[in-house]
């Protein structure tokens, strides 16, 4: 007797990434194709079962809204933009829960993750988050283990950094239910080079340039990172790394086209952009953990920087200030 087709639920959560759908659905289809029969059965929904829009704008249709009522077997969760509100949703958390108790399994997928996690789901497990992402949800779920990984898989439970990665997930998962052979099948009609295992590490910016720096700057950045709350002067840095500082600054410049002072600044905002758009801190709290001691200085440097106060800044939209970043 045939297997039953896996009954799949996408919550498609406002400002959700377009291509997460795609990513989720396609394989999914080919397996149905390539099979010739359905192995898997899939419905949309949104909050209220009105179209949900993407965060470009595009309005996706939705064939039912949370209150209808539905089993899955499994429920993929699609967020990307805008989640901290999402995250105080009783309503939504609360049947979040409820689909978890009758057995799906829950895929959060990019920023979805942190409604899971609000919803107590994740405790004790390991998160992968999106690495733009890390460093709010570490500070706001420290509960969860967060981890640059492309994805996780556990009892019960997957969570997606989002993107390419969501590719990956899914063909992990078909390879799992219905074969390797399958699964090799379908990224091969994807055009895809296999799957990536989920605990590869993210192709974060900087990444290969870090693998081909040198030496002495990798060790300054490494310094520089693990010390964003209390700084260190570069001239001790360059002390500790084996160079003189005037030798540092040249390895700046040749390498990152930027000095040693610019640059950890630069990683100081960086983090305090991340949880001014991705915690409920406060503003003070953040400038001290981002190594400010005076936070008039620090509001003059981010709107220098962002051309904001970091007090305007606290949503993570389509629309607010974004920190670019060195391929």
């Amino acid at each position: 007797m045939a297997q039953k087709p896996k009954q799949v639920g996408i919550l498609l959560l406002p400002s959700f990434a377009h291509v997460a759908l795609g990513a989720v659905v396609e394989p999914l289809f080919v397996a149905n194709w390539l099979a010739g029969r359905p192995l898997y059965r899939w419905r949309t929904i949104s909050l209220d079962g009105k179209p949900a829009r993407t965060s470009s704008e595009i309005a996706v249709p939705a064939d039912a809204a949370i209150a209808d009522g539905a089993e899955f077997d499994a429920l993929y969760v699609l967020a990307s933009f805008d989640v901290k509100r999402l995250t105080r949703d009783r309503g939504l958390k609360a049947w979040l829960r409820r689909v978890a108790r009758h057995g799906a399994t829950i895929a959060a997928i990019e920023t979805a993750s942190e409604v899971a996690a609000a919803a107590g789901l994740l405790d004790g497990r390991k998160v992968a988050v999106h690495w733009d992402n890390l460093q709010g949800f570490a500070e706001s779920h420290p509960q969860c283990r967060a981890v640059a990984e492309l994805y996780t898989v556990s009892p019960g439970r997957l969570t997606c950094a989002g993107h390419s990665a969501i590719f990956d997930m899914m063909l992990q998962g078909i390879a799992a239910e219905h074969g390797a052979d399958l699964a090799g099948e379908i990224a091969a009609h994807l055009m895809l080079p296999g799957w990536r295992k989920g605990e590869d590490s993210q192709p974060a910016p900087g990444v290969k340039a870090r693998q081909a720096a040198d030496p002495v700057l990798e060790r300054a950045l490494a310094l520089m990172e693990k010390s964003i709350e209390e700084p260190i002067p570069c001239s001790s840095i360059a002390r500790r790394v084996g160079v003189t500082t005037r030798q540092l600054q040249r390895i700046f410049a040749r390498e990152l086209e930027t000095t040693p002072v610019r640059h950890y600044q630069r990683l100081r905002l960086s983090r305090a952009h991340a949880l001014l758009q991705q915690t409920d801190l406060s503003v003070t709290e953040i400038a001290v953990g981002a190594g400010f001691n005076s936070l008039e200085h620090f509001c003059r440097l981010y709107r220098r920087q962002f051309n904001c106060r970091p007090r305007d800044d606290r949503r993570q939209s389509v629309a607010a200030p974004v920190l670019r970043r060195r391929a």
